[in-house]
């Protein structure tokens, strides 16, 4: 038996969109991951790119646990010589919080160009509006990744 393997003119791709109000950072990532890669689909394959578009909203208001905030660093470097500069996740956020929601979910895909042309379908946005409405994106309810 021969291994299906989808067309480029077969892979159907989604609009969905995740109210990030008051969900933990790490748990709303394997979410938005995981839609994607397209592992929701049982057309999944590694190597292709299956997954839909994911709009996030209120991700001013996604939460850490456990003191994460003050403890885990986001690290960028210029390239030059001293050019290192560290910001702990809880200042990402308050200042940059789609940045910081972007990082941790681009963390969670493959480091490869199929993980950049991945990540090109995650819009992420501070409030509660997005301007992707003509898409019609479906509502997609994560009860699992709220904070306790």
């Amino acid at each position: 038996m021969r291994t299906y393997s989808p067309k480029a003119s077969e892979i159907q791709r989604g609009w969905y969109v995740i109210d990030a109000d008051g969900m933990v950072l790490g748990r709303l990532s394997t979410e938005v991951a995981r839609i994607l890669r397209g592992k929701h689909k049982p057309t999944y394959t590694p190597h292709l790119d299956t997954g839909d578009h994911v709009i996030v909203i209120n991700a001013d208001k996604v939460v850490l646990t456990s003191n994460k905030g003050d403890k885990l660093f986001v690290h960028r470097h210029s390239g030059y010589p001293g050019g290192l500069r560290s910001q702990s996740y809880g200042e990402l956020i308050a200042t940059k919080p789609t940045e910081a929601v972007r990082r941790a979910v681009r963390g969670m895909l493959p480091k490869n160009r199929l993980g950049r042309q991945q990540i090109k379908k995650l819009k992420v946005y501070a409030g509660p509006v997005h301007p992707h409405g003509a898409q019609q994106p479906e509502a997609l309810e994560l009860a699992h990744a709220k904070a306790r």
